[in-house]
């Protein structure tokens, strides 16, 4: 009998899609369903998300994304994030979630283990920076000094991916609620393997080999932009809310090049500034050929 394990990460409070994503799921004769991480921030439904994980009792493990709303919450944010148009998003989904969101938040482990895999939402040693296709194999392989299983699961950078190196297997699931390799969809994988792995692993056994297939659910779109009207969050979020509602329709990363290039020509990250960021910068294009013209601007 074989084991699947579905593992979907970065929901990032966006209803409709895990909606989609649990329909697809409940149609693969899934054995157990994995989160990993960042179930909030980044989208207007972080409260609705964590009661619909909690209820169905998914085990899930926490992201950057947690640790930057519960920072939040304790005040501990950065310098001015009180008062910046840059930090109004971050404010407004940090107040959305209830007391007993924030303690659910705060017990979620760093990763979870299963016979031969590790999922992460990052990497082995943090969930703020991630793995994806740019990430040399020497890079990729050097993550085997920190765990014991042959395949390791990640998220984090929105982009599925499938490599193979010395030492195992990287896996990105991809994103859920806010795909960055241009496709729309609702992204995350099934992993199987042909035993009862779950059940029958012995301590001390050979760690099972797990095929993986990466899964793209297609959903309404125009009820999550429909939620970032009623909700609030696209009028109150600021110029933070109005990027991310780009990069759903866009399915690429839009806000922080328009923070590393507020930076770099010295301008506050204002809703002032959107026209002369979009007069360089196309949503889709190479983001090291951005970065590489906005170097040679100088």
């Amino acid at each position: 009998m074989s084991t699947r394990i579905a593992i979907l990460a970065d929901i990032h409070g966006n209803v409709p899609a895990l909606e989609a994503v649990l329909a697809d799921i409940a149609a693969q004769a899934i054995d157990e369903v994995l989160v990993g991480g960042d179930l909030v921030g980044r989208g207007p439904q972080g409260s609705e998300i964590v009661k619909r994980v909690r209820n169905l009792g998914l085990p899930a493990i926490g992201g950057n994304h947690e640790d930057y709303l519960l920072d939040l919450r304790r005040g501990d944010g950065p310098e001015g994030w009180q008062i910046a148009e840059e930090w109004a998003a971050a404010r407004w989904m940090s107040a959305e979630l209830s007391d007993d969101d924030v303690g659910y938040l705060a017990s979620l482990p760093f990763s979870i283990a299963r016979p031969g895999l590790r999922l992460v939402h990052g990497t082995p040693k943090t969930n703020r920076s991630g793995v994806g296709p740019w990430t040399q194999d020497d890079e990729l392989a050097g993550h085997w000094g920190e765990i014991e299983e042959s395949l390791l699961v990640c998220a984090h950078t929105h982009r599925p991916m499938i490599r193979s190196v010395e030492g195992g297997q990287v896996v990105n699931v991809g994103s859920v609620g806010l795909p960055f390799n241009r496709d729309q969809r609702a992204q995350y994988a099934i992993f199987t393997h042909e035993s009862d792995v779950i059940s029958d692993t012995e301590a001390g056994s050979e760690p099972p080999a797990w095929s993986v297939e990466l899964r793209r659910v297609p959903y309404d779109l125009d009820a999550i932009f429909a939620i970032y009207d009623s909700t609030g969050f696209l009028a109150e979020g600021g110029i933070t809310a109005r990027l991310l509602r780009l990069e759903l329709e866009h399915a690429t990363p839009i806000l922080v090049p328009f923070l590393e290039w507020a930076k770099h020509v010295g301008v506050e990250p204002i809703s002032a500034q959107l026209e002369p960021f979009f007069e360089v910068f196309e949503p889709g294009e190479s983001l090291k050929e951005f970065y590489r013209r906005m170097q040679r601007a100088d």
